[in-house]
């Protein structure tokens, strides 16, 4: 690999990581200024709780689906429900999706919306009524936040940044740069289209939101939960999987393979699917947007994947995590084989 190769595909990885973490900011600093909406108690209408926990999951990020886990741990939504939210949900890839292709990821979340939806009614209908999950408990809590959070202390602005923090002061700086690099060109698209003029507003948001959220806000949400928990993993995951699809290019004919061999590839693509962590998915994306592979792997793939929305599921419920996954690999393998089939 040359040093021009090296540095293209280095600030591709920036810039995606950098909207990534610029819409996880602000997906974060809505969620606390709205927190006592999401946790209100669901009416006791099963189609109701899955409809919302569908529109939950595709929230780009984790915030969705971590909110419809403590609902149905604390036994406020069904298992329907719970499925429901984790086929629809992308975890972080979302933002990745969206910000490499728009469009196509825009008609890849109705799609999976749908078949959640679908798949949701269909467990209900199917269901018993029995909890499926008798070692649910009731007192399991995630991502809980503050009732309410003054994220604007107009007064105490001045003394902020008079006493301004290691945190406060590297991401500002960190946002600074990535304006101004995208001012001058060196980071987005060359032209100064829809995309790189949404990258520059959340850029401005971003650091408006940095320079003057409370200490507390900063330290514990930004910094604690967005920049030391996803940022090294996203960028990590970004650009090692751009190094190794510009290897895997250089080194073998991996289109023609894939071509000759798409139904390996979809039960590979379902398989990794399994692992509850954000970034393997991301293979399939770079794969998609190279035309690699075709858009029922992709949806496939999307349907079994729900980040690492569902690791606080692991950790209280094993039982309801495995029907969970089991479901979603028969529902995916499903949509996936029609898909290669009859498209």
């Amino acid at each position: 690999m040359d040093l021009q190769s090296f540095t293209h595909i280095f600030k591709h990885a920036l810039m995606i990581t950098g909207f990534v973490l610029m819409m996880m900011l602000i997906i974060d600093y809505i969620n606390v200024q709205t927190q006592g909406i999401w946790n209100r108690k669901l009416q006791q209408k099963g189609w109701l709780q899955i409809i919302l926990a569908a529109f939950l999951g595709v929230i780009p990020g984790c915030l969705g689906a971590f909110t419809v886990v403590s609902l149905y741990t604390h036994r406020i939504v069904s298992f329907a429900a719970l499925v429901a939210a984790m086929i629809a949900t992308f975890g972080d890839e979302a933002f990745v999706m969206f910000a490499m292709m728009p469009g196509k990821a825009l008609i890849l979340t109705v799609i999976v919306f749908a078949i959640a939806l679908f798949t949701g009614f269909f467990i209900l209908l199917v269901s018993k009524q029995k909890d499926q999950d008798s070692d649910r408990s009731y007192g399991f809590e995630v991502h809980e936040e503050e009732i309410i959070c003054n994220c604007f202390p107009g007064k105490d602005l001045i003394r902020q940044i008079k006493n301004i923090s290691f945190e406060r002061a590297l991401l500002i700086t960190g946002f600074l740069l990535f304006i101004i690099l995208l001012v001058a060109g060196e980071l987005g698209p060359e032209e100064w289209d829809w995309k790189r003029i949404t990258f520059l507003a959340g850029g401005l948001i971003t650091l408006f939101i940095a320079a003057t959220v409370p200490d507390h806000f900063l330290k514990d949400h930004l910094w604690g939960h967005v920049i030391k928990k996803h940022l090294p993993r996203i960028f990590l995951w970004t650009f090692g999987t751009f190094i190794c699809i510009h290897f895997l290019e250089g080194f073998l004919d991996i289109g023609s393979w894939i071509q000759d061999n798409q139904y390996i590839i979809l039960i590979f693509a379902v398989l990794i699917g399994i692992i509850p962590e954000s970034g393997p998915h991301l293979i399939f994306i770079t794969l998609f947007i190279n035309g690699t592979i075709p858009f029922s792997i992709l949806i496939a793939s999307s349907i079994v994947q729900d980040g690492h929305g569902a690791i606080p599921l692991l950790a209280e419920s094993k039982k309801g995590f495995i029907y969970m996954k089991l479901i979603n690999i028969l529902v995916g393998l499903i949509v996936g084989f029609i898909g290669l089939i009859f498209f």
